[in-house]
C-alpha cells in the first residue's frame, strides 16, 4: 500500500456504531514538525486543519467537537464530514498540533494535517472494493458449506459426519478470518478506546459460532455451525456494501468551489510592466490585469476597461452584466469580452468566493448532524443485545450448575438470532431499491440520508434561472420585417454574447439568410457594430444594449431586449425571456396538492421574478437576493420549524443547497451546486422533483415497516433462544429468513411508476 493511503471501515449502522480507526491503516499522527501546518489567526491564536478519515457520522462530529473544546488551550473545533476535515483554533503556547493530534487519537480518530492531495486520496473506492472482496468470499463459503451440510442434515453419522464437518471447517474458518475483517477491526478499536458499537455483538456472534463449531468438530459432536457463521457474514456484508454505496457519492461543495479560484494573476508593477504571480503573492492595493476568458483572481474595483462579465456566482443569472470603471468584481467571476484592469481589495480568505465556501462548509456541518433512522436504532440495539446475551449466559451457568458448554451454546444462538442482519438491511435495501427506481426516472440519489429527509419536508424553495427555467433565452417578440431579421442575424453572427446566439438561433429557425456585413467589431458591454454591404452600403449598424443603440429606457419590464439600430431609423427591439420548464406550473400545483408550501428565491430583478411567480402560482417570492440572503432565508425557515427542500442550480445557490434540510439540483447545474445537493435530476422536466418526494415518502414507510419486521422477529426469537429452544443453526436460518423478508419488502418499491403509484 502506498504511503499515506487510508482505508476507513464503514459500519453497518451509524451513530452509536461509529468505526474506530484501523491502527495499521491509519496515518501516523503529526509530529512537532507538523507545527508548520498551523496558520496564524492573529492575537496569539493559531489554526490547524486535520484530515480524519474515520469521521463518518453525526455522533463522530459531536464527540470530536465536544472532546477538543474541553481541552486546555483549544478555542474552537469544527468538523466537516464531507471533507473529513477537523478545523481547530488554539492558543499558541498553551497547546500544540501534536497535543491536539494525540487527543484525537485517544478518542479513536487517526489524523494527519489536511491538504488537498490527502483529501483526494480518499476519493478512490478502496473501501468498496475491499467490501466486495469480503462479500464474494463469504458468499462462496456460505454456498459450499451449506452444500456440505446437506449430508449431515440428511442423517450422516460418525466418520462421514466428522469428515463433512472438517471439510466445512477448512472452507469456513479462512472465510470467517478474511471476510469478517471489517467487523473485527471496528469492534476491537471501539473497545480499546472504551466505546461500544454494533460490530461488537456481530464479532462475538461470528467468532462464537465458528469457535463452538470447531470445538464440536474436534470432539465428534453431532452439530457444527460453520454455515451459520459464514451466512451471518454474507448477509451483514450485503447491508454494509449497500450502505457504503449510498453514502459514497456525496461530495463536498466547498471542495468543488475551489475549482473556480484562479491560480495565478497578471500583476502590473509600479513601472508599468506585467508579471505572472501566484495568487498568494497578491495584496490589497495591487494592480492586476484580467484578459478575456480569464477568471478574476481577487476581489477588486475595475479601474480601466469595459467588458461583459459572468456574475452568476452572485446573482445566479446567466445573462452577462457590463463591467466598467467603478464596477466591483469578485474572485471567481469570468471576464468574457474585454481587457480589464483592477485594483485589488481582498485576496484569498478575504474574497467573496472564500466567504461562499465558508457558508457552504458551515451549512454542510449543520446538515451532517442529521441522525438517520438506522443511527437511531443503533443507539439502543448494541447495549441491549450485549445485556440479553450476558443475562442468558449467566442464567444458564447457574441453572446447569456451571455447564459452560451449554451456556456458551445458548448465548451464541442468542447473539446469532439477534444479529442485526435484518436491521442492517432495513434501510440500505430500501434506499438501494428506491435509488434504482429514481435513477430509471431521471433522479440520481447521491446520499441515502437525502432520501430519508425528502420524505419529511413541508416546504419547497426554488431558484428561478436554470431551475424553474432552462437558463436559455427564448425570443418572444420581434419585428415582422424579413429584411430587419436578415440584418440582425448578420450582426449576431459576429458576436459571442448569449443573446446574440439566441437571436441567431431564432433567425435560423425562421429560415432567415443573414445579411453580409463587414468591419464588424464587438464592443464589450455594449454590442456589435458593423458596416453594411450592398443596399445602404457603407452605413453603420449596431446590435446591442438599448442606451448604446439610442433606444428608449423601459422600466419595470420583465423581458430582456436586444436592439437593432440603423442610421436614420428608429431602433427595433428583439425581446427575450428565460424559457420556462414546460411542466413547471403543473409540478407546482402537484406540490401544493401534497400539502407543501412553495417559495421562489431569486437573484434576478423584481419585475422578472414577480411575473414568473404569478405564472407558476408560487405561494411567495423574493428577488435580487445574494447568496448570503438566500442562506439567511433558509435559516429563517428552519428557525420556524420548517423542513425545506431547496431546488437550485447556480453557484450562488450552493450555500442554501447545503443548508437546506434536503436539496436537489438539475444535471446542467454548476459543479458546486451538484456537489452541494443530495439529489440530481436530469432532463428539461421538473416532474422528477415531485416524483422523488413521492418515492421518498413510500421508501420511508417501507423502512419503518422493515424496522417493525425486525423488531417483531426479535421479540419472538429472543425468548425462544433464551430458554434453549433454538440451536445456532436454527438461529442462523431464522436470521436469514428475516433478512430475506426485509429485502422482499424493500423490493416492493420497484412497482412505483413515474406517477408515483404502484402498478
Amino acid at each position: 500500500m502506498a504511503d499515506g493511503a487510508v482505508i476507513a471501515q464503514e459500519p453497518l449502522l451509524r451513530g452509536a456504531c461509529c468505526p474506530a480507526p484501523t491502527p495499521e491503516l491509519t496515518p501516523r499522527a503529526p509530529s512537532m514538525a507538523a507545527e508548520r501546518w498551523a496558520r496564524d489567526a492573529g492575537d496569539g491564536v493559531m489554526r490547524v486543519d486535520f484530515l480524519a478519515p474515520e469521521v463518518s457520522c453525526a455522533a463522530c462530529i459531536s464527540a470530536i467537537e465536544k472532546g477538543l473544546q474541553a481541552a486546555p488551550g483549544v478555542e474552537s473545533a469544527r468538523v466537516n464530514l464531507s471533507m473529513k476535515r477537523v478545523g481547530v483554533t488554539y492558543r499558541s503556547g498553551e497547546t500544540s498540533v501534536d497535543e491536539i493530534a494525540r487527543r484525537l487519537e485517544g478518542m479513536g480518530y487517526g489524523v494527519k494535517p489536511f491538504d488537498a492531495t490527502a483529501f483526494q486520496s480518499l476519493e478512490t473506492d478502496a473501501v468498496g472494493r475491499a467490501l466486495l472482496a469480503c462479500l464474494a468470499v463469504a458468499g462462496f463459503a456460505a454456498a459450499n458449506v451449506m452444500l456440505l451440510s446437506v449430508s449431515v442434515w440428511s442423517g450422516a453419522v460418525d466418520a462421514t459426519r466428522d469428515l463433512m464437518h472438517w471439510l466445512s471447517a477448512l472452507i469456513a474458518l479462512p472465510a470467517v478470518a478474511f471476510a469478517g475483517r471489517p467487523f473485527y477491526r471496528s469492534a476491537w478499536n471501539a473497545l480499546r478506546v472504551g466505546r461500544l458499537n454494533m460490530d461488537v455483538p456481530i464479532t462475538l456472534a461470528v467468532l462464537l459460532a465458528a469457535g463452538v463449531s470447531l470445538f464440536e468438530t474436534a470432539h465428534s459432536g453431532h452439530h457444527a455451525y460453520f454455515d451459520a457463521s459464514v451466512s451471518l457474514l454474507f448477509f451483514l456484508l450485503i447491508g454494509r456494501y449497500l450502505d457504503h454505496r449510498t453514502r459514497g457519492m456525496a461530495r463536498s461543495a466547498a471542495a468543488e468551489l475551489s475549482a473556480l479560484a484562479a491560480s495565478a494573476a497578471a500583476l502590473v508593477t509600479p513601472g508599468g510592466t506585467k508579471r505572472l504571480v501566484a495568487i498568494e503573492e497578491l495584496s490589497p492595493g495591487d494592480l492586476i490585469e484580467v484578459a478575456p476568458g480569464e477568471r478574476i483572481p481577487a476581489d477588486g474595483e475595475v479601474l480601466d476597461g469595459v467588458s461583459d462579465m459572468d456574475r452568476s456566482m452572485v446573482t445566479g443569472e446567466t445573462t452577462p452584466e457590463t463591467a466598467r470603471p467603478g464596477t466591483i468584481a469578485h474572485a471567481g467571476m469570468m471576464n468574457l469580452t474585454g481587457l480589464l484592469r483592477l485594483r485589488v481589495s481582498a485576496t484569498e480568505d478575504g474574497t467573496l468566493l472564500a466567504e461562499i465556501a465558508r457558508m457552504i462548509e458551515a451549512a454542510e456541518r449543520g446538515a451532517n448532524r442529521y441522525t438517520r433512522l438506522a443511527d437511531r436504532a443503533a443507539r439502543i440495539y448494541a447495549p441491549g443485545v450485549h445485556l440479553i446475551a450476558l443475562t442468558a449466559f449467566i442464567g444458564w451457568m447457574v441453572w446447569t450448575g456451571g455447564d459452560w458448554r451449554v451456556s456458551v451454546m445458548i448465548a451464541s444462538a442468542l447473539l446469532i438470532i439477534t444479529c442485526p442482519c435484518a436491521l442492517g438491511l432495513a434501510v440500505p435495501a430500501v434506499q438501494a431499491t428506491a435509488g434504482g427506481v429514481l435513477f430509471r426516472n431521471g433522479v440520481l440519489v447521491k446520499d441515502g440520508a437525502a432520501l430519508e429527509k425528502l420524505g419529511e419536508i413541508d416546504t419547497v424553495v426554488f431558484d428561478k434561472t436554470g431551475t424553474l427555467t432552462l437558463g436559455r433565452p427564448r425570443l418572444v417578440d420581434g419585428p415582422s420585417d424579413p429584411k430587419t431579421w436578415c440584418l440582425a442575424a448578420g450582426l449576431a453572427e459576429a458576436s459571442r454574447h448569449p443573446l446574440s446566439r439566441a437571436l441567431l438561433a431564432a433567425a435560423t429557425d425562421r429560415g432567415v439568410q443573414p445579411e453580409r456585413v463587414e468591419n464588424a467589431s464587438e464592443h464589450p458591454g455594449a454590442g456589435v457594430e458593423a458596416t453594411r454591404v450592398g443596399a445602404d452600403a457603407g452605413s453603420r449598424v449596431r446590435l446591442g444594449r438599448g442606451d448604446w443603440c439610442g433606444a428608449p429606457e423601459l422600466s419595470g419590464d420583465a423581458l430582456t431586449r436586444v436592439w437593432l439600430h440603423v442610421e436614420g431609423r428608429d431602433p427595433v427591439a428583439f425581446a427575450f425571456e428565460d424559457e420556462m420548464r414546460a411542466d413547471a406550473a403543473s409540478v407546482m400545483a402537484s406540490l401544493k396538492e401534497l400539502g407543501l408550501n412553495t417559495l421562489l428565491l431569486s437573484g434576478d430583478r423584481e419585475s422578472v421574478v414577480s411575473v414568473a411567480a404569478a405564472r407558476l402560482g408560487v405561494d411567495a417570492w423574493r428577488a435580487e437576493l445574494t447568496p448570503a440572503n438566500k442562506l439567511a432565508a433558509l435559516k429563517a425557515l428552519a428557525d420556524e420549524g420548517r423542513k425545506v427542500l431547496m431546488v437550485g442550480d447556480g453557484i450562488n445557490d450552493a450555500p442554501a443547497l447545503a443548508a437546506a434540510h434536503v436539496s436537489m439540483s438539475p444535471a446542467a447545474a454548476a459543479d458546486v451546486s451538484r456537489a452541494a445537493a443530495g439529489m440530481v435530476f436530469t432532463g428539461d422536466a421538473l416532474a422528477p422533483v415531485a416524483f422523488a418526494h413521492k418515492v421518498s415518502r413510500t421508501a420511508r414507510t417501507r423502512a419503518l415497516q422493515n424496522f417493525a419486521i425486525a423488531a417483531g422477529y426479535n421479540a419472538m426469537a429472543i425468548p425462544l433462544a433464551m430458554f434453549g429452544f433454538v440451536t445456532p443453526l436454527i438461529a442462523a436460518l431464522a436470521m436469514s429468513g428475516s433478512s430475506i423478508v426485509v429485502t422482499l419488502n424493500a423490493v416492493r418499491l420497484r412497482s412505483l411508476n413515474a406517477e408515483g403509484h404502484s402498478r
